[in-house]
């Protein structure tokens, strides 16, 4: 059985993020599972070949269906691992991000969880606010180690994009 190392990707995310988990994932002899997490859905049940079934938080949208993942993240995700030869899947999931990552790790007994840095921005920045850092809440609810990937660094001494101005 292989080992497994669990990445978070999202829509537009810089191909750095599957590249640092794939590097993990190649030294550990293990598969990658690239999860997506639909923030706006939540989880109903689940498969036994780990479809999820998720409805929308708006009440109005009563709207239960299996998730499915992107297809053009899936495509950009094939594209980034092409030339790597090491095994990938993805997965579709749904609900707090921190939450089923943790969840999806559980399943697979992953040996470690990767994340990106949040999006600089207001998207960024509102994603964050609703639902808090993914990362924290990684470090902090679960036992695995969580790599955060740093998409935008910034020099020390340099104002930080959720910092106020004085």
């Amino acid at each position: 059985m292989n080992a497994h190392v669990v990445v978070g990707v999202i829509p537009g995310q810089p191909a750095a993020v599957v590249e640092t988990a794939a590097d993990i994932a190649a030294r550990y002899d293990a598969d990658l599972v690239c999860a997506s997490v639909d923030i706006a859905r939540y989880t109903v049940a689940q498969s036994l070949d780990g479809t999820i079934i998720a409805s929308s938080i708006d009440p109005e949208l009563m709207d239960e269906r299996p998730e499915t993942f992107d297809p053009l993240l899936e495509e950009s995700i094939g594209r980034t691992l092409a030339d790597r030869g090491i095994s990938y899947s993805v997965r579709a999931l749904a609900g707090n991000p921190a939450v089923e990552l943790a969840a999806l790790a559980e399943e697979v007994d992953a040996v470690m969880i990767v994340v990106g840095t949040r999006e600089a921005g207001l998207r960024g920045s509102l994603r964050e606010f609703f639902s808090g850092s993914v990362a924290v809440h990684l470090a902090h609810h679960q036992h695995r180690p969580v790599v955060v990937v740093p998409l935008d660094p910034k020099p020390h001494g340099t104002q930080l994009p959720w910092a106020g101005a004085d």
